[in-house]
């Protein structure tokens, strides 16, 4: 990872927060990029998940935790403290608060792994052309966005909905409450699934049919305009902080595939934590979208291309949990063990439904094959292949959108943590899998991104920045072709008991 001591650290620092599904991190960051040791705080917590699909969380209950992580940090930090010059933050794409007149939030903050709106986005599937809205907004009429969150909103909850003033992800509620401003970065915008990402604007024909307007939404605005001067509350908490420049929150997408070094279509990064992404940046006014696929923005210049899965780590943690299996990673040895797609098992892993490439919403998992002789650690390995196959689907639409693309650089904790499922996933690809070097990818990214907008890195942009890389995971040809056995039946299956809803 790279780091830097204390006393070697160069200024003016960054000050990184990273809100993610499970826990936000704030760090500190040099003027070179690198974290300095000793100065992370990590703060876990936990949606709430009801039967009928819901995940969410309350919405002063996470910017508690975020504020909490900016006080210990602060606190840890000393002397440090005094020499940061700018915050940056990322947070997890497509979550979704309806705020009040006043400023409050009324509704909590619903995840992307809300699944209540299938039945809504079923319903904008058959009153819109898909296709076209794809199109324009990089993204699947699906329940991870916006129009058809809204539409279950206000259809489940009139009452609520029509108190509600503007829509917002959470990155934009916590600079409300910070600066009294409701604005958000293009990045954010381009994850709501209302957004035009070409014209970089919010589209108005999807505005139009949910009978919205753009004042529902907070003000389009690029990295280039921070905000600085924090409300009277916020500035008596944390006066070193007071005139800072504070950066619009990005996607965490997006500045996960910076923070591991895959800025450039060379580099496909490909990230597992709780749930799991392959993307690839691209510099470009335009694009063509495979079908399956989103397109994003890191920013105003740069578009992230991908697919995402709704699973991850959270499968494991479903499996230790619902069937007490073995914990993925105290088997790392009898896994590496284990000859590919040996135990006849065939597994759709959807524990919170199916988001690239078929977009199924109602998916749910299912395993096929079981027998009296079929022990935990073959379902676990399963499950590990079960996911690459997922990543495979998504590598064969990306390739053509990014041909250049000869290497793949992994990150997220589950996949970091396992060398079995690093193999897997490279025998799976049939392509060299880069293990990156760096343990907080999205954390690191966001303070790239920041640092570029301050000139640290000069005319070369974020090349000039060091970036450490770990183990390569070269591919089996023997393996693959196991694998492609063991896709088959996965499609077979799919086909069988998924009806997909584009």
């Amino acid at each position: 990872m790279s780091t830097v001591s204390q006393q070697e650290a160069q200024t003016p620092l960054v000050l990184t927060l990273d809100v993610g599904s499970s826990s936000v991190r704030a760090s500190l960051y040099d003027h070179a990029a690198y974290a300095v040791e000793g100065l992370e705080v990590r703060n876990k917590y936990q949606f709430e998940s009801t039967a009928d699909g819901g995940v969410q969380i309350n919405a002063d209950e996470l910017l508690g935790h975020v504020a909490t992580a900016i006080d210990q940090l602060l606190a840890n930090a000393g002397k440090l403290r005094t020499k940061i010059g700018a915050v940056a933050i990322d947070t997890f794409w497509h979550s979704l608060i309806g705020v009040d007149a006043k400023g409050q939030a009324i509704t909590p903050v619903y995840s992307w792994a809300d699944t209540r709106s299938s039945h809504a986005a079923t319903q904008l599937q058959h009153e819109l052309d898909p296709q076209a809205v794809h199109n324009r907004t990089g993204c699947i009429i699906h329940p991870s966005y916006f129009p058809a969150k809204l539409r279950w909103l206000a259809t489940t909850q009139a009452d609520t909905y029509k108190t509600v003033k503007t829509w917002m992800s959470f990155g934009e509620y916590f600079y409300l409450k910070l600066f009294g401003q409701t604005v958000v970065s293009l990045s954010m915008a381009s994850g709501t699934g209302l957004f035009d990402q070409f014209e970089k604007k919010w589209d108005a024909e999807l505005l139009q049919h949910l009978q919205l307007s753009q004042d529902h939404f907070s003000t389009l605005t690029d990295l280039a305009q921070p905000l600085q001067g924090l409300q009277t509350e916020y500035a008596h908490r944390w006066p070193q902080l007071k005139d800072v420049k504070w950066y619009l929150a990005v996607g965490d997408g997006a500045s996960g595939n910076l923070g591991g070094g895959c800025f450039s279509p060379e580099r496909l990064a490909i990230m597992v934590g709780t749930s799991g992404a392959m993307r690839v940046l691209l510099k470009a006014a335009t694009v063509r979208i495979p079908d399956g696929l989103f397109c994003y923005r890191a920013d105003g210049s740069r578009l992230v291309m991908g697919g995402s899965l709704s699973e991850g780590g959270n499968v494991f943690a479903w499996l230790r949990q619902s069937l007490q299996l073995p914990n993925l990673f105290s088997e790392e040895a009898t896994l590496q063990k284990m000859e590919p797609d040996s135990h006849g098992l065939t597994i759709l892993p959807f524990v919170a439904g199916e988001r690239a490439p078929g977009w199924a919403g109602q998916a749910r998992f299912a395993i096929n094959g079981i027998s009296l002789n079929t022990s935990p650690v073959e379902i676990v390995r399963a499950a590990l292949e079960s996911i690459a196959y997922r990543f495979g689907l998504i590598h064969e639409l990306l390739q053509p959108a990014a041909p250049k693309a000869s290497e793949i650089i992994a990150s997220g904790a589950a996949l970091l943590n396992s060398p079995a499922w690093l193999q897997i996933m490279a025998d799976v690809l049939n392509r060299p899998v880069k293990a990156s070097g760096e343990n907080e990818t999205s954390s690191r990214g966001a303070a790239l991104l920041v640092l570029e907008q301050m000139g640290a890195f000069g005319d070369k942009g974020l090349e000039a920045a060091h970036y450490e890389f770990d183990t390569t995971y070269h591919p089996d040809p023997t393996h693959h072709e196991c694998y492609v056995v063991g896709m088959e039946r996965q499609r077979e299956l799919y086909n069988l008991l998924v009806k997909p809803e584009v």
